[in-house]
Protein backbone atom coordinates (compact mmCIF):
# COMPACT_ATOMS: atom_id res chain seq x y z
CA UNK A 1 0.00 0.00 0.00
CA UNK A 2 2.93 2.62 0.88
CA UNK A 3 4.57 1.40 -2.37
CA UNK A 4 1.47 2.13 -4.33
CA UNK A 5 1.09 5.94 -2.63
CA UNK A 6 4.73 6.36 -2.81
CA UNK A 7 4.24 5.43 -6.73
CA UNK A 8 1.46 7.60 -7.40
CA UNK A 9 2.89 10.98 -5.93
CA UNK A 10 5.92 10.38 -7.40
CA UNK A 11 3.90 10.24 -11.20
CA UNK A 12 1.84 13.20 -9.86
CA UNK A 13 5.29 15.33 -9.25
CA UNK A 14 6.68 13.76 -12.60
CA UNK A 15 3.30 14.77 -14.40
CA UNK A 16 3.50 18.30 -12.78
CA UNK A 17 6.74 18.98 -14.08
CA UNK A 18 6.48 17.34 -17.08
CA UNK A 19 3.58 19.76 -17.83
CA UNK A 20 5.76 22.83 -16.85
CA UNK A 21 8.27 21.99 -18.37
CA UNK A 22 6.23 21.94 -21.69
CA UNK A 23 5.06 25.49 -21.00
CA UNK A 24 5.54 28.11 -23.76
CA UNK A 25 6.94 31.14 -22.54
CA UNK A 26 4.17 34.90 -23.06
CA UNK A 27 4.10 37.93 -21.70
CA UNK A 28 1.02 39.63 -21.03
CA UNK A 29 0.85 43.11 -19.62
CA UNK A 30 -1.93 44.70 -17.91
CA UNK A 31 -0.23 48.12 -17.48
CA UNK A 32 1.20 49.99 -19.56
CA UNK A 33 -1.24 48.34 -22.40
CA UNK A 34 0.98 50.56 -24.67
CA UNK A 35 4.68 50.42 -26.16
CA UNK A 36 5.05 54.03 -26.40
CA UNK A 37 3.97 56.00 -22.89
CA UNK A 38 4.46 59.37 -21.55
CA UNK A 39 5.00 60.22 -17.80
CA UNK A 40 5.43 63.18 -15.62
CA UNK A 41 5.95 61.05 -12.50
CA UNK A 42 9.26 58.63 -11.87
CA UNK A 43 7.75 55.82 -10.29
CA UNK A 44 5.97 53.72 -12.11
CA UNK A 45 5.37 49.94 -12.56
CA UNK A 46 5.34 46.88 -14.77
CA UNK A 47 2.54 44.53 -14.74
CA UNK A 48 1.64 41.66 -16.26
CA UNK A 49 1.65 37.99 -16.47
CA UNK A 50 3.46 35.03 -17.88
CA UNK A 51 3.30 31.06 -18.04
CA UNK A 52 3.83 30.05 -13.91
CA UNK A 53 7.17 27.78 -14.65
CA UNK A 54 8.73 30.95 -16.28
CA UNK A 55 11.05 33.73 -15.23
CA UNK A 56 11.10 36.93 -16.21
CA UNK A 57 14.32 39.77 -16.76
CA UNK A 58 13.35 43.51 -17.77
CA UNK A 59 16.74 45.43 -18.85
CA UNK A 60 18.58 41.72 -16.99
CA UNK A 61 17.24 42.28 -14.18
CA UNK A 62 14.93 39.47 -12.58
CA UNK A 63 11.38 39.72 -11.34
CA UNK A 64 9.42 37.51 -9.25
CA UNK A 65 6.97 35.28 -11.51
CA UNK A 66 4.18 34.85 -8.76
CA UNK A 67 2.30 31.18 -8.97
CA UNK A 68 -0.45 32.53 -10.50
CA UNK A 69 2.28 34.00 -13.35
CA UNK A 70 1.62 37.31 -12.01
CA UNK A 71 4.89 39.62 -12.42
CA UNK A 72 5.18 43.53 -11.10
CA UNK A 73 8.36 45.47 -11.66
CA UNK A 74 9.43 48.98 -9.91
CA UNK A 75 9.99 51.22 -12.25
CA UNK A 76 12.30 54.57 -11.35
CA UNK A 77 12.26 56.60 -14.63
CA UNK A 78 14.91 59.10 -15.97
CA UNK A 79 14.18 62.33 -17.59
CA UNK A 80 13.98 61.82 -21.48
CA UNK A 81 13.44 58.28 -22.95
CA UNK A 82 13.58 55.19 -20.66
CA UNK A 83 13.54 51.76 -22.28
CA UNK A 84 12.62 48.34 -21.72
CA UNK A 85 12.89 44.79 -22.77
CA UNK A 86 11.21 41.99 -20.92
CA UNK A 87 12.15 38.41 -21.44
CA UNK A 88 9.91 35.47 -20.48
CA UNK A 89 11.99 32.15 -20.36
CA UNK A 90 10.42 28.88 -19.78
CA UNK A 91 11.96 25.91 -18.69
CA UNK A 92 11.27 23.93 -22.14
CA UNK A 93 13.51 26.76 -23.46
CA UNK A 94 10.81 29.33 -25.22
CA UNK A 95 11.31 32.68 -25.02
CA UNK A 96 9.15 35.94 -25.19
CA UNK A 97 10.41 38.90 -25.79
CA UNK A 98 8.21 42.35 -25.20
CA UNK A 99 9.44 45.79 -25.42
CA UNK A 100 8.02 49.14 -24.01
CA UNK A 101 8.97 52.71 -23.98
CA UNK A 102 8.58 55.91 -21.20
CA UNK A 103 9.29 59.06 -22.17
CA UNK A 104 9.26 61.06 -18.66
CA UNK A 105 8.99 64.94 -18.58
CA UNK A 106 9.02 66.64 -15.20
CA UNK A 107 6.32 68.79 -14.42
CA UNK A 108 6.84 71.98 -15.61
CA UNK A 109 7.22 74.80 -13.12
CA UNK A 110 4.77 78.02 -13.02
CA UNK A 111 6.21 80.86 -14.20
CA UNK A 112 5.24 84.57 -13.46
CA UNK A 113 3.48 86.36 -16.22
CA UNK A 114 6.04 87.90 -17.93
CA UNK A 115 4.12 90.18 -20.48
CA UNK A 116 0.82 92.49 -20.32
CA UNK A 117 -2.00 89.90 -20.15
CA UNK A 118 -3.87 87.87 -18.57
CA UNK A 119 -3.19 84.18 -17.81
CA UNK A 120 -6.17 82.71 -16.00
CA UNK A 121 -9.13 83.72 -14.34
CA UNK A 122 -10.87 81.38 -11.29
CA UNK A 123 -14.44 82.23 -9.59
CA UNK A 124 -15.03 80.80 -6.78
CA UNK A 125 -17.81 78.50 -6.47
CA UNK A 126 -16.57 77.64 -9.51
CA UNK A 127 -19.29 76.96 -12.31
CA UNK A 128 -22.03 78.80 -13.66
CA UNK A 129 -23.62 81.09 -11.14
CA UNK A 130 -27.23 81.66 -10.49
CA UNK A 131 -26.59 84.25 -7.31
CA UNK A 132 -29.07 86.37 -5.24
CA UNK A 133 -28.48 90.34 -3.80
CA UNK A 134 -25.88 89.34 -0.89
CA UNK A 135 -23.95 86.74 -2.41
CA UNK A 136 -20.48 87.00 -3.31
CA UNK A 137 -18.14 86.09 -6.69
CA UNK A 138 -14.55 85.73 -5.87
CA UNK A 139 -11.83 86.32 -8.14
CA UNK A 140 -8.55 84.95 -8.07
CA UNK A 141 -6.27 85.84 -11.52
CA UNK A 142 -3.06 85.42 -12.24
CA UNK A 143 -1.40 88.09 -14.01
CA UNK A 144 1.24 90.34 -15.04
CA UNK A 145 2.94 91.76 -11.39
CA UNK A 146 2.12 94.99 -10.78
CA UNK A 147 -1.25 96.41 -12.62
CA UNK A 148 -4.16 97.61 -11.56
CA UNK A 149 -7.47 94.87 -11.87
CA UNK A 150 -10.90 95.76 -11.37
CA UNK A 151 -14.13 93.88 -11.55
CA UNK A 152 -18.23 94.87 -11.93
CA UNK A 153 -18.09 98.54 -10.97
CA UNK A 154 -14.69 99.41 -11.27
CA UNK A 155 -14.43 96.98 -7.77
CA UNK A 156 -10.58 96.31 -7.60
CA UNK A 157 -9.26 92.98 -7.18
CA UNK A 158 -5.54 93.33 -4.85
CA UNK A 159 -2.29 91.89 -5.79
CA UNK A 160 -1.43 89.10 -3.22
CA UNK A 161 2.14 89.16 -0.90
CA UNK A 162 4.75 86.77 -2.52
CA UNK A 163 4.99 85.24 0.96
CA UNK A 164 1.06 84.06 0.71
CA UNK A 165 1.32 82.68 -3.12
CA UNK A 166 4.66 80.97 -2.27
CA UNK A 167 6.95 83.22 -3.73
CA UNK A 168 4.55 83.72 -7.38
CA UNK A 169 4.19 87.03 -8.14
CA UNK A 170 1.15 88.68 -10.16
CA UNK A 171 -1.55 86.30 -8.23
CA UNK A 172 -4.74 89.05 -7.55
CA UNK A 173 -7.91 88.49 -5.32
CA UNK A 174 -10.91 90.32 -4.59
CA UNK A 175 -14.90 89.69 -4.15
CA UNK A 176 -17.55 91.84 -5.87
CA UNK A 177 -20.93 91.24 -3.70
CA UNK A 178 -24.40 91.15 -5.65
CA UNK A 179 -26.56 94.61 -5.32
CA UNK A 180 -30.08 94.55 -5.92
CA UNK A 181 -29.51 96.53 -9.03
CA UNK A 182 -27.69 93.73 -10.69
CA UNK A 183 -29.56 92.27 -13.20
CA UNK A 184 -26.77 90.10 -15.46
CA UNK A 185 -28.40 87.17 -16.91
CA UNK A 186 -26.36 84.09 -18.42
CA UNK A 187 -23.23 86.70 -18.45
CA UNK A 188 -19.34 86.12 -18.58
CA UNK A 189 -17.44 88.67 -16.16
CA UNK A 190 -15.01 91.30 -17.82
CA UNK A 191 -11.47 91.13 -15.50
CA UNK A 192 -9.70 94.68 -16.73
CA UNK A 193 -6.26 95.11 -16.32
CA UNK A 194 -4.84 98.69 -16.68
CA UNK A 195 -0.79 98.06 -16.80
CA UNK A 196 2.04 101.11 -15.75
CA UNK A 197 2.14 102.39 -18.97
CA UNK A 198 -1.46 102.82 -19.43
CA UNK A 199 -2.15 100.03 -21.80
CA UNK A 200 -5.30 97.95 -20.92
CA UNK A 201 -6.19 94.30 -21.48
CA UNK A 202 -9.92 92.40 -21.05
CA UNK A 203 -10.56 88.87 -20.27
CA UNK A 204 -13.92 87.26 -19.61
CA UNK A 205 -14.84 84.69 -17.11
CA UNK A 206 -15.06 80.52 -18.51
CA UNK A 207 -18.14 80.68 -16.20
CA UNK A 208 -21.80 82.29 -17.06
CA UNK A 209 -23.03 84.63 -14.14
CA UNK A 210 -27.27 85.21 -13.79
CA UNK A 211 -28.87 87.08 -10.67
CA UNK A 212 -32.03 85.93 -9.18
CA UNK A 213 -35.42 88.05 -9.94
CA UNK A 214 -38.60 87.92 -9.57
CA UNK A 215 -39.10 86.27 -13.08
CA UNK A 216 -37.24 83.71 -11.90
CA UNK A 217 -38.53 80.67 -10.41
CA UNK A 218 -37.40 80.07 -6.99
CA UNK A 219 -39.43 76.81 -5.94
CA UNK A 220 -38.42 73.42 -7.03
CA UNK A 221 -39.61 70.02 -6.29
CA UNK A 222 -38.05 66.85 -5.68
CA UNK A 223 -38.97 63.37 -8.31
CA UNK A 224 -38.11 60.16 -8.34
CA UNK A 225 -37.49 57.95 -6.07
CA UNK A 226 -33.97 58.33 -5.17
CA UNK A 227 -33.78 62.52 -4.81
CA UNK A 228 -31.06 63.25 -2.39
CA UNK A 229 -29.15 66.55 -0.56
CA UNK A 230 -25.69 67.39 -0.73
CA UNK A 231 -23.45 69.51 1.69
CA UNK A 232 -21.80 71.23 -0.10
CA UNK A 233 -20.50 71.16 -3.74
CA UNK A 234 -17.34 68.49 -2.70
CA UNK A 235 -17.31 66.21 -5.25
CA UNK A 236 -14.93 63.03 -5.84
CA UNK A 237 -15.53 59.57 -7.37
CA UNK A 238 -18.22 58.45 -4.98
CA UNK A 239 -19.99 61.90 -5.52
CA UNK A 240 -20.92 64.86 -3.26
CA UNK A 241 -21.17 64.38 0.69
CA UNK A 242 -24.59 63.52 0.85
CA UNK A 243 -27.11 64.71 4.11
CA UNK A 244 -29.40 61.66 2.92
CA UNK A 245 -32.46 60.48 0.89
CA UNK A 246 -35.35 61.87 0.51
CA UNK A 247 -39.06 61.48 -0.88
CA UNK A 248 -40.61 63.09 -3.33
CA UNK A 249 -43.19 65.75 -4.47
CA UNK A 250 -40.94 68.13 -1.67
CA UNK A 251 -40.51 72.01 -2.82
CA UNK A 252 -37.69 73.56 -1.59
CA UNK A 253 -36.55 76.96 -1.80
CA UNK A 254 -33.86 77.93 -4.40
CA UNK A 255 -31.53 80.61 -2.94
CA UNK A 256 -28.56 79.99 -5.99
CA UNK A 257 -27.50 77.75 -8.65
CA UNK A 258 -23.90 76.21 -8.80
CA UNK A 259 -23.46 74.55 -12.38
CA UNK A 260 -25.58 71.72 -12.14
CA UNK A 261 -26.49 71.90 -8.22
CA UNK A 262 -29.31 73.88 -7.00
CA UNK A 263 -28.34 75.77 -3.63
CA UNK A 264 -31.65 75.95 -1.73
CA UNK A 265 -32.64 76.62 1.63
CA UNK A 266 -33.45 74.38 4.60
CA UNK A 267 -33.83 76.71 7.38
CA UNK A 268 -32.49 80.26 8.27
CA UNK A 269 -29.21 78.44 9.71
CA UNK A 270 -29.24 75.57 6.86
CA UNK A 271 -28.41 75.48 3.08
CA UNK A 272 -27.86 72.67 1.02
CA UNK A 273 -27.88 71.22 -2.70
CA UNK A 274 -29.30 69.52 -4.57
CA UNK A 275 -27.97 68.21 -8.70
CA UNK A 276 -30.78 69.73 -11.26
CA UNK A 277 -31.80 66.41 -12.62
CA UNK A 278 -33.68 65.35 -9.48
CA UNK A 279 -36.31 68.49 -9.16
CA UNK A 280 -38.58 69.82 -11.30
CA UNK A 281 -39.10 73.98 -11.51
CA UNK A 282 -42.48 75.26 -10.62
CA UNK A 283 -44.41 77.78 -11.39
CA UNK A 284 -43.54 81.55 -10.14
CA UNK A 285 -45.74 82.70 -7.41
CA UNK A 286 -45.06 79.14 -5.78
CA UNK A 287 -44.93 79.20 -1.80
CA UNK A 288 -42.31 78.38 -0.04
CA UNK A 289 -42.09 75.54 2.15
CA UNK A 290 -43.60 75.34 5.71
CA UNK A 291 -45.81 74.06 8.46
CA UNK A 292 -46.90 73.74 11.65
CA UNK A 293 -47.00 70.71 13.07
CA UNK A 294 -50.06 69.03 14.24
CA UNK A 295 -50.64 65.27 15.88
CA UNK A 296 -47.41 63.18 16.64
CA UNK A 297 -48.37 59.51 16.90
CA UNK A 298 -46.62 56.25 17.52
CA UNK A 299 -47.68 52.50 16.61
CA UNK A 300 -46.31 49.29 15.66
CA UNK A 301 -47.49 46.04 13.87
CA UNK A 302 -45.83 42.77 13.79
CA UNK A 303 -42.43 44.04 12.21
CA UNK A 304 -42.21 47.83 12.02
CA UNK A 305 -42.80 50.73 14.54
CA UNK A 306 -44.25 53.68 13.22
CA UNK A 307 -43.79 57.58 13.89
CA UNK A 308 -46.42 60.08 12.63
CA UNK A 309 -46.34 63.37 11.76
CA UNK A 310 -49.47 65.55 10.89
CA UNK A 311 -47.80 68.68 8.32
CA UNK A 312 -49.98 70.69 6.28
CA UNK A 313 -47.18 70.72 3.48
CA UNK A 314 -44.55 68.01 2.30
CA UNK A 315 -40.80 68.97 3.97
CA UNK A 316 -37.02 68.01 3.38
CA UNK A 317 -35.86 66.21 6.52
CA UNK A 318 -32.08 64.84 7.42
CA UNK A 319 -31.78 61.91 10.16
CA UNK A 320 -29.10 60.08 11.66
CA UNK A 321 -28.57 57.73 14.04
CA UNK A 322 -26.88 57.80 17.70
CA UNK A 323 -25.34 54.73 19.92
CA UNK A 324 -25.46 54.23 23.51
CA UNK A 325 -27.91 54.84 24.37
CA UNK A 326 -29.33 54.26 20.78
CA UNK A 327 -31.44 56.56 19.49
CA UNK A 328 -32.83 57.90 15.74
CA UNK A 329 -32.79 61.48 15.53
CA UNK A 330 -35.01 62.93 12.41
CA UNK A 331 -34.75 67.13 11.73
CA UNK A 332 -38.08 68.52 10.22
CA UNK A 333 -36.70 71.71 7.83
CA UNK A 334 -39.36 74.49 7.41
CA UNK A 335 -41.67 73.27 10.32
CA UNK A 336 -42.71 74.92 13.25
CA UNK A 337 -43.89 73.23 16.20
CA UNK A 338 -47.69 73.39 17.30
CA UNK A 339 -47.96 69.85 18.65
CA UNK A 340 -48.89 69.85 22.06
CA UNK A 341 -49.12 65.84 22.72
CA UNK A 342 -48.35 62.31 21.32
CA UNK A 343 -50.54 59.82 21.07
CA UNK A 344 -48.39 56.25 22.38
CA UNK A 345 -50.08 52.64 21.57
CA UNK A 346 -49.06 49.81 23.33
CA UNK A 347 -48.37 48.37 19.55
CA UNK A 348 -45.31 49.81 19.56
CA UNK A 349 -42.27 46.91 20.22
CA UNK A 350 -38.55 49.03 19.27
CA UNK A 351 -39.66 52.24 20.40
CA UNK A 352 -38.48 53.35 24.22
CA UNK A 353 -39.49 56.82 23.85
CA UNK A 354 -40.48 59.36 21.44
CA UNK A 355 -39.98 63.14 22.22
CA UNK A 356 -39.71 66.29 19.72
CA UNK A 357 -38.60 70.09 20.28
CA UNK A 358 -37.98 73.08 18.17
CA UNK A 359 -34.29 73.24 18.26
CA UNK A 360 -34.37 76.80 15.95
CA UNK A 361 -36.45 78.66 13.67
CA UNK A 362 -37.27 76.14 10.90
CA UNK A 363 -35.93 72.65 12.35
CA UNK A 364 -38.64 70.34 14.42
CA UNK A 365 -36.58 68.10 16.17
CA UNK A 366 -38.01 63.89 16.76
CA UNK A 367 -36.22 61.48 18.88
CA UNK A 368 -36.93 58.11 18.88
CA UNK A 369 -35.10 55.79 21.59
CA UNK A 370 -34.65 52.22 21.15
CA UNK A 371 -35.03 49.58 23.45
CA UNK A 372 -32.10 47.45 21.62
CA UNK A 373 -28.81 49.07 21.21
CA UNK A 374 -28.56 47.71 17.91
CA UNK A 375 -29.95 49.62 14.65
CA UNK A 376 -32.39 47.39 12.36
CA UNK A 377 -32.73 50.38 10.30
CA UNK A 378 -35.50 53.75 9.85
CA UNK A 379 -37.13 54.54 6.79
CA UNK A 380 -38.85 57.99 6.38
CA UNK A 381 -41.15 58.90 3.76
CA UNK A 382 -44.40 60.75 3.20
CA UNK A 383 -48.34 59.25 2.97
CA UNK A 384 -50.09 62.84 1.65
CA UNK A 385 -48.38 65.13 4.06
CA UNK A 386 -48.21 63.20 7.03
CA UNK A 387 -44.41 62.09 7.34
CA UNK A 388 -43.55 58.80 8.54
CA UNK A 389 -41.05 57.15 9.92
CA UNK A 390 -40.69 53.53 9.51
CA UNK A 391 -38.60 51.80 12.33
CA UNK A 392 -37.16 48.05 11.84
CA UNK A 393 -38.09 46.28 15.07
CA UNK A 394 -35.20 43.78 16.05
CA UNK A 395 -35.81 40.04 14.80
CA UNK A 396 -37.60 37.95 16.94
CA UNK A 397 -35.12 35.30 16.04
CA UNK A 398 -31.40 36.22 15.66
CA UNK A 399 -30.78 32.72 14.18
CA UNK A 400 -29.39 32.90 10.50
CA UNK A 401 -31.61 30.26 9.52
CA UNK A 402 -34.60 32.99 10.30
CA UNK A 403 -33.14 35.73 8.41
CA UNK A 404 -33.29 37.26 5.36
CA UNK A 405 -29.87 38.53 3.82
CA UNK A 406 -29.15 40.38 0.82
CA UNK A 407 -25.22 39.42 -1.60
CA UNK A 408 -24.33 42.36 -3.50
CA UNK A 409 -21.74 41.08 -5.89
CA UNK A 410 -20.05 43.82 -6.70
CA UNK A 411 -19.51 45.60 -10.57
CA UNK A 412 -20.64 43.43 -13.17
CA UNK A 413 -21.25 43.74 -16.95
CA UNK A 414 -19.29 46.87 -18.55
CA UNK A 415 -18.25 47.71 -15.16
CA UNK A 416 -15.48 45.87 -14.31
CA UNK A 417 -14.13 46.87 -11.43
CA UNK A 418 -10.16 46.28 -10.40
CA UNK A 419 -7.82 44.34 -12.66
CA UNK A 420 -5.30 42.17 -11.10
CA UNK A 421 -1.53 41.59 -12.99
CA UNK A 422 -3.11 38.27 -14.44
CA UNK A 423 -5.86 40.29 -16.10
CA UNK A 424 -8.34 39.15 -14.04
CA UNK A 425 -11.31 41.24 -13.71
CA UNK A 426 -13.04 42.45 -9.77
CA UNK A 427 -16.71 41.52 -11.22
CA UNK A 428 -15.57 37.90 -11.69
CA UNK A 429 -14.05 37.49 -8.32
CA UNK A 430 -17.06 39.48 -6.14
CA UNK A 431 -19.75 37.18 -8.13
CA UNK A 432 -17.88 33.48 -7.21
CA UNK A 433 -17.07 35.08 -3.85
CA UNK A 434 -20.72 35.83 -3.15
CA UNK A 435 -22.25 32.51 -4.92
CA UNK A 436 -19.75 30.75 -2.13
CA UNK A 437 -21.52 32.83 0.35
CA UNK A 438 -24.90 32.06 -0.86
CA UNK A 439 -24.68 28.65 -0.80
CA UNK A 440 -22.79 28.41 2.48
CA UNK A 441 -25.68 30.31 4.45
CA UNK A 442 -28.34 28.36 2.31
CA UNK A 443 -27.06 25.21 4.13
CA UNK A 444 -27.39 27.44 7.54
CA UNK A 445 -31.06 28.16 6.32
CA UNK A 446 -30.68 31.47 5.52
CA UNK A 447 -33.04 33.26 2.88
CA UNK A 448 -30.65 34.77 0.36
CA UNK A 449 -31.45 37.57 -1.93
CA UNK A 450 -28.59 38.31 -4.52
CA UNK A 451 -28.05 41.07 -6.84
CA UNK A 452 -27.09 39.29 -10.15
CA UNK A 453 -26.82 35.36 -10.31
CA UNK A 454 -24.65 35.62 -13.25
CA UNK A 455 -22.37 38.08 -15.46
CA UNK A 456 -24.50 40.66 -16.10
CA UNK A 457 -24.59 45.14 -15.66
CA UNK A 458 -26.80 46.39 -12.44
CA UNK A 459 -26.76 50.07 -11.73
CA UNK A 460 -26.33 51.03 -8.80
CA UNK A 461 -29.57 52.95 -8.42
CA UNK A 462 -31.13 49.70 -9.53
CA UNK A 463 -29.56 47.68 -6.28
CA UNK A 464 -30.62 50.32 -4.30
CA UNK A 465 -34.23 50.43 -5.12
CA UNK A 466 -34.64 46.42 -5.66
CA UNK A 467 -33.47 46.02 -1.79
CA UNK A 468 -35.59 48.90 -0.75
CA UNK A 469 -38.58 47.04 -2.57
CA UNK A 470 -36.80 43.84 -1.11
CA UNK A 471 -36.54 44.67 2.61
CA UNK A 472 -33.60 42.25 3.81
CA UNK A 473 -32.40 42.03 7.03
CA UNK A 474 -28.78 42.87 6.31
CA UNK A 475 -26.90 43.41 3.26
CA UNK A 476 -23.48 42.30 2.31
CA UNK A 477 -21.78 44.22 -0.80
CA UNK A 478 -18.37 42.10 -1.43
CA UNK A 479 -15.83 43.84 -3.40
CA UNK A 480 -12.03 43.47 -3.73
CA UNK A 481 -9.88 46.68 -3.29
CA UNK A 482 -7.09 48.71 -5.76
CA UNK A 483 -4.45 50.50 -5.43
CA UNK A 484 -1.68 52.59 -7.77
CA UNK A 485 0.85 51.21 -5.73
CA UNK A 486 0.69 46.98 -6.23
CA UNK A 487 3.76 46.02 -4.27
CA UNK A 488 3.40 47.67 -0.68
CA UNK A 489 -0.47 48.38 -0.05
CA UNK A 490 -2.52 45.78 0.67
CA UNK A 491 -4.63 44.44 3.44
CA UNK A 492 -8.84 43.38 4.04
CA UNK A 493 -11.22 46.20 4.65
CA UNK A 494 -14.97 46.55 5.94
CA UNK A 495 -16.91 49.86 5.28
CA UNK A 496 -20.30 51.66 6.80
CA UNK A 497 -21.62 54.57 6.76
CA UNK A 498 -24.26 54.98 9.47
CA UNK A 499 -22.19 54.54 13.45
CA UNK A 500 -25.44 52.44 13.99
CA UNK A 501 -24.72 49.83 11.32
CA UNK A 502 -21.04 49.57 12.30
CA UNK A 503 -21.23 46.76 14.74
CA UNK A 504 -22.12 44.22 11.56
CA UNK A 505 -18.82 45.76 9.90
CA UNK A 506 -16.50 45.64 12.35
CA UNK A 507 -17.77 41.90 13.35
CA UNK A 508 -16.77 40.45 9.88
CA UNK A 509 -13.42 42.42 9.71
CA UNK A 510 -12.13 41.26 13.23
CA UNK A 511 -13.33 37.56 11.83
CA UNK A 512 -11.19 38.17 8.66
CA UNK A 513 -7.89 39.14 10.23
CA UNK A 514 -7.85 36.08 11.31
CA UNK A 515 -6.87 34.54 7.94
CA UNK A 516 -3.15 36.76 8.74
CA UNK A 517 -4.14 39.38 6.45
CA UNK A 518 -3.21 42.82 7.44
CA UNK A 519 -5.32 45.96 8.25
CA UNK A 520 -6.66 47.96 6.27
CA UNK A 521 -9.37 49.35 8.29
CA UNK A 522 -13.17 49.38 9.59
CA UNK A 523 -13.63 52.75 7.93
CA UNK A 524 -16.96 54.56 8.80
CA UNK A 525 -18.90 57.34 7.29
CA UNK A 526 -18.15 55.73 4.01
CA UNK A 527 -20.23 57.56 1.21
CA UNK A 528 -20.52 54.85 -1.17
CA UNK A 529 -23.86 53.98 -2.89
CA UNK A 530 -24.60 50.72 -1.23
CA UNK A 531 -23.93 51.88 2.10
CA UNK A 532 -26.27 54.72 1.87
CA UNK A 533 -29.80 53.14 2.90
CA UNK A 534 -31.02 53.12 6.31
CA UNK A 535 -33.67 50.54 6.00
CA UNK A 536 -31.10 47.82 7.29
CA UNK A 537 -27.57 47.47 8.65
CA UNK A 538 -25.04 46.84 5.50
CA UNK A 539 -21.53 46.31 4.92
CA UNK A 540 -19.33 46.70 2.47
CA UNK A 541 -16.28 44.48 2.25
CA UNK A 542 -13.03 44.80 0.23
CA UNK A 543 -12.27 41.58 0.56
CA UNK A 544 -8.12 42.28 -0.58
CA UNK A 545 -6.48 44.29 -2.95
CA UNK A 546 -6.58 42.43 -6.19
CA UNK A 547 -3.75 44.86 -7.46
CA UNK A 548 -1.34 43.30 -5.23
CA UNK A 549 -0.21 40.39 -7.02
CA UNK A 550 0.54 38.13 -3.64
CA UNK A 551 -3.18 39.23 -2.63
CA UNK A 552 -4.25 37.71 -5.80
CA UNK A 553 -2.46 34.92 -5.55
CA UNK A 554 -4.68 34.25 -2.47
CA UNK A 555 -8.57 35.05 -3.89
CA UNK A 556 -7.28 33.25 -7.13
CA UNK A 557 -7.09 30.12 -4.76
CA UNK A 558 -10.21 28.05 -3.79
CA UNK A 559 -9.57 26.89 -1.05
CA UNK A 560 -8.76 30.92 0.40
CA UNK A 561 -12.20 31.67 -1.42
CA UNK A 562 -14.09 29.06 0.98
CA UNK A 563 -11.96 30.62 4.00
CA UNK A 564 -12.67 33.57 3.58
CA UNK A 565 -16.56 33.12 3.21
CA UNK A 566 -16.17 31.10 6.13
CA UNK A 567 -14.93 34.12 8.16
CA UNK A 568 -17.62 36.22 6.59
CA UNK A 569 -20.25 33.75 8.30
CA UNK A 570 -18.59 33.71 11.62
CA UNK A 571 -18.65 37.29 11.29
CA UNK A 572 -22.47 37.35 10.64
CA UNK A 573 -23.08 34.58 14.08
CA UNK A 574 -21.05 37.02 15.89
CA UNK A 575 -22.69 40.14 15.21
CA UNK A 576 -25.54 38.26 16.09
CA UNK A 577 -25.02 37.09 19.11
CA UNK A 578 -23.90 40.88 20.06
CA UNK A 579 -27.30 41.73 19.31
CA UNK A 580 -28.94 38.98 21.73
Amino acid sequence: MIKKIFFLTLMLSFSKLSFSQNETAFIRLTDPLDEFNASTTTQKFIIGSTCKSCMININEQGARVYATGAFVFELKLSEGLNEFTIKAYSPSGSTAIKKIQYTYTPPKREEPVRSISIERIQTFPEGDLLLKPGDAISFRVKALTGCALRVIGNTPLYEMPDSVTKGMSGIYQGKYIIQPTDVFNNKKISVILTAVDGTTVIKETNSSFSVMSALVPDIIMTKGRLAHLEYGLGDDRLGGAKIGYIDSLIPLKVVGKVGTHYKVRLAPSRTAYIPDELVTEMPIGTFAPSSLTGKLKLFGNAEYDYVQLQLFSRLPYQSFQLTDPSKIVVDVFGATNNTNWIDQLETAEEVKKLEYEQIADDIFRITISLKHHQHWGHRIYYEGNNLIIKIKQQPESLSLRDLTIAIDAGHGGSNTGAGGATGVAEKDITMQLSLKLMRALEKLGTNIIMTRMHEEFVDNKERILFYRDSTPDLLLSIHLNSSADPLRVDGTSTFYRYEGFRPLSRAIYKRMLELDLNEYGNNGSFNFMLNSPTEYPNALIETLFLSNPEEEMKILDEDFQDKMVGKIVEGLKDFLNQCK
